[in-house]
């Protein structure tokens, strides 16, 4: 095969054009395993699909022939060990060669991914793997310490894959297998199932503001869905020489559907970096060493980026599209991106459960301050009132998409009320509060829940409160995001104390790490505020809206 990659628009119309000729073609028969990495390895298996640097700064290539090699072997192996069609296989891992291939090998034996957040707590990811019934996961030393404190409650869990050949204590009952030398030993050769493209793929659990986080199922045809916001927010994929990274982890729907999977849908090569935290000055000189072309820049990453001194004098970029989705970035951010990397950043809009449908493009002209741009192609999006009635331009009202579309969730995870519940007639209201304008343009206003948008993580303020109420020394407590220059929202929580207890700083640090450890780092509060009461409704639910206005 040429390395001449496919066109799917015609780049010279505009947008009003490419829109209204677009049309779905989605197969009846689908494996995302197949698309991104078989199909490669049939035609062009020398074809760079991932750079890797690990956490000593060496540099691994892995061409679509590798890739697709080592999910055919880990699909071996986990079907050696029991895991069939619809089973679910947890991925407990960061930005490495494992996670991906792993992701590849699932959807080719027709189980269900369940990815997870390497930094997520004992109590997290307790959560999820139960409610998942996961059956597998696959990890490394960091997730086994986590899972040693409760992997023996789990009783659908029938075996722990382990990357880190160094650490193979026993788990009782669960087998711990060391993923790599067993894998090996199994062929390079697998015959996907035949899978349509409605039937399930992955899990992504996404947090809302009360209860329990909930699993989004997503079927295969999600990838397909994907692909005209993904490619909009990139000025138009696929061009010769692409090549996309992120800081985004791999277990967000950013990080898998929004760079890793589209971009080997495309046969576009992907970097990936080890790295525990974060840096700035290191994330500009990454984009220049690996010369990528296409990046997805969180609007938390940008902030901090921003503070390094004029990097574009030190280091030669050759970046053709910068998206960044997750919150507004604001004009004084548009313009420091511009005058940064020489372009525009196109803004998208999404979550878990229908991503990618709002987005701007440089290259068609789609670039207006404030707005999130217009509906991807393929996607029928309005702004509707509590009955369903699509409202004039200028008013406020539901962010909603009509189904079907490709790239919408099939519903929660054993959840069927709460699936209900997203739905007002045939539009999936986003919970999201925005307007449109006369030329087509979006604007978000605001939630109308109370999810809290911290640092590009859209974190739920319940799973927080249970496990402070978890604490003794916790009676009542109300969890809000508070504005923040810097991370968009700031978590703070409002406490009632037990009796027996009194407000101190040396109690509320305690109470800071007791959520960072049993949650995740992004999710405790940051600030802690000890009251007498809490504002109720009458039916006991905190009025997070008055707590919000302290």
């Amino acid at each position: 095969m040429s390395n001449a990659f496919p066109k799917p628009y015609d780049v010279g119309k505009d947008y009003d054009s490419l829109a209204t000729n677009f049309r779905w073609h989605i197969p009846e028969f689908y494996n995302i395993g197949d698309d991104v990495s078989t199909k490669w390895a049939r035609c062009d298996p020398e074809r760079l699909a991932l750079i890797y640097q690990d956490t000593l700064a060496e540099v691994y290539h892995f061409s679509f022939g590798n890739i697709d090699k080592l999910a055919n072997q880990s699909a071996h192996l986990l079907s050696h060990y029991g895991i069939k069609p619809s089973d679910r296989v947890a991925i407990l891992l960061g930005q490495r060669p494992e996670t991906a291939y792993s992701h590849v090998a699932i959807y080719k034996m027709a189980a269900i991914a369940v990815p997870l957040f390497r930094l997520f707590g004992p109590d997290a990811l307790r959560y999820r793997l139960a409610d998942s019934g996961a059956k597998a996961i696959i990890t490394d030393t960091l997730g086994l310490e986590k899972l040693r404190e409760f992997s023996a409650e789990l009783r659908e869990l029938r075996v722990i894959f382990n990357v880190d050949a160094s650490d193979q204590a026993p788990f009782h009952p669960q087998r711990l297998v060391d993923f790599h030398s067993e894998r090996e030993r199994h062929p390079e050769s697998f015959n996907s199932l035949k899978t349509k493209a409605e039937d399930p793929a992955i899990i992504i659990y996404t947090s809302g503001t009360t209860g329990s986080p909930k699993g989004a199922l997503q079927a295969h045809r999600t990838l397909l869905g994907h692909l005209t916001g993904v490619d909009m927010s990139h000025n138009l994929l696929p061009e010769a020489g692409d090549r996309l990274w992120t800081p985004a982890d791999w277990a967000w729907i950013g990080g898998l559907y929004d760079v890793l999977m589209p971009a080997w849908h495309h046969g576009i090569s992907v970097v990936a970096q080890a790295r525990e935290k974060f840096d700035p000055e290191a994330a500009f000189k990454l984009m220049a060493d690996f010369e990528v072309k296409n990046a997805f820049l969180p609007p938390t990453a940008l902030k901090l980026m921003r503070k390094v001194e004029r990097p574009q004098d030190r280091y030669n970029f050759k970046l053709r599209s910068i998206a960044s989705g997750g919150e507004s970035l604001g004009a004084e951010l548009l313009a420091w991106g511009e005058a940064v990397f020489r372009l525009k950043i196109n803004e998208f809009y999404g979550q878990t459960e229908c991503n990618m449908i709002v987005s701007s493009c440089e290259r068609l002209g789609l670039n207006r301050p404030l707005a999130m741009g217009k509906a991807a192609f393929g996607h029928e999006l309005a702004i509707i009132n509590d009955t369903g009635e699509v409202v004039p331009y200028g008013t406020w009202g539901h962010i909603a998409v009509k189904r079907p579309d490709p790239v919408m969730f099939l519903g929660y995870w054993n959840k069927p009320e709460a699936t209900k519940d997203k739905f007002i007639g045939d539009w999936l209201i986003t919970g999201d509060l925005g307007f449109a304008d006369e030329d087509g343009y979006l604007h978000f206003v605001s939630r109308n829940d109370d999810l809290i948008n911290s640092s590009g993580y859209r974190i739920g303020p319940g799973e927080i409160e249970d496990c402070l109420l978890a604490h003794q020394a916790v009676a009542m407590v109300g969890v809000v995001g508070m504005p923040d220059s810097e991370r968009g929202e700031r978590i703070k929580a409002f406490i009632v104390l037990s009796e027996g207890f009194n407000p101190s700083d040396r109690l509320a640090e305690e109470l800071k790490q007791h959520v960072k450890s049993r949650l995740a780092a992004h999710e405790y509060p940051r600030d802690i505020a000890f009251v007498e009461s809490l504002p109720l409704t009458n039916t006991g639910k905190v009025m997070r809206r008055i707590l919000r206005q302290s």
